[in-house]
């Protein structure tokens, strides 16, 4: 089942090309990572698939639904928390059930039945809360909050929704080291969770794709990275995916050695990051095509 699927996006200002001819499709349950150089158009891309900022060509579907605008099936966490300091983090998390659900005249004039489903809605925030590995802040303010977990109160409340697929621009950047660590172990965490759905038969719940600096998260963290560049040999017509590859899976429990990283890295970096590494931009587009021969060497076996 596909989340995401886009088909010949091309975006420009004026006479300045940004992306051109992007083609990506992202199943439910990958966890994805988005590279490439500052400038390179994975903001724009972003909010492309948000559907904040409409592409010039191309299409865009979010479970098979065109993007024409904001929507439940596209959830956003930014680099910096978007949450209200007056509210609890099981308030903030809440919000967006009681703006989807509910009415101001439901709210004002229905107040017994507007009193059992904020009831509802708090406990069902506090289940979020729960999974980010919150739920004893559940009735603090941001304020009292460190910066990593204002930023778990965000993923919480993005997630709430139950958005088909999450996005998230450089989600860890603001924080420190040791943070950022827990947070990325937090991804891994979802994403097991999303392979025992599988092995279950359901579909999974937690389909992200972000976008980071960092070569070693995004190896590291997901199960998939993408490569945003103009370095190829179309590149005067803007950035496309030329890089777009499996990456080893971690346990939360793994340790970090990204010694197992090393050569995929260096990979990473030429592909996308070398001005001077002209190449055809399919050269290193083989995701699909390393999937499918991977699961005939498992039935083969």
């Amino acid at each position: 089942m596909d989340s995401l699927v886009i088909e010949n996006v091309s975006h420009w200002y004026g006479e300045t090309r940004v992306l051109n001819d992007i083609n990506l499709r992202i199943e439910a349950g990958q966890i994805v990572a988005v590279v490439g150089p500052s400038g390179c158009g994975k903001s724009t891309l972003l909010k492309a698939i948000l559907g904040t900022h409409p592409t010039n060509e191309g299409t865009i579907k979010a479970d098979g639904i065109p993007v024409t605008g904001p929507s439940r099936h596209v959830g956003m966490v930014y680099q910096h928390y978007s949450l209200y300091d007056f509210l609890t983090a099981e308030d903030n998390v809440a919000l967006g059930l009681k703006l989807d659900e509910t009415s101001l005249p439901y709210r004002w004039f229905a107040w017994p039945a507007w009193h059992k489903k904020r009831k509802e809605h708090l406990e069902r925030a506090r289940e979020y809360l729960r999974r980010v590995n919150l739920q004893d802040a559940a009735k603090r303010y941001p304020s009292g909050l460190s910066g990593g977990m204002r930023q778990r109160v965000a993923i919480a409340q993005a997630m709430i929704l139950k958005p088909k697929i999450l996005l998230l621009d450089e989600p860890f950047g603001a924080l420190d080291e040791a943070t950022r660590e827990d947070l990325q172990i937090m991804l891994l965490q979802f994403y097991q969770e999303n392979l025992r759905a599988k092995a279950e038969g359901r579909v999974p719940e937690y389909t992200m794709l972000f976008v980071t600096h960092e070569l070693n998260e995004a190896l590291y963290v997901a199960d998939r990275v993408i490569g945003l560049s103009r370095f190829h040999s179309d590149g005067h017509l803007g950035a496309t995916v030329v890089y777009d590859r499996p990456c080893p899976i971690f346990k939360p429990e793994d340790p970090r050695d990204f010694s197992r990283l090393l050569e995929q890295k260096e990979e990473l970096r030429n592909a996308v990051f070398d001005p001077d590494y002209i190449k055809h931009h399919s050269e290193y587009v083989s995701f699909w095509d390393e999937i499918a021969l991977e699961a005939a060497n498992l039935k083969a076996n």
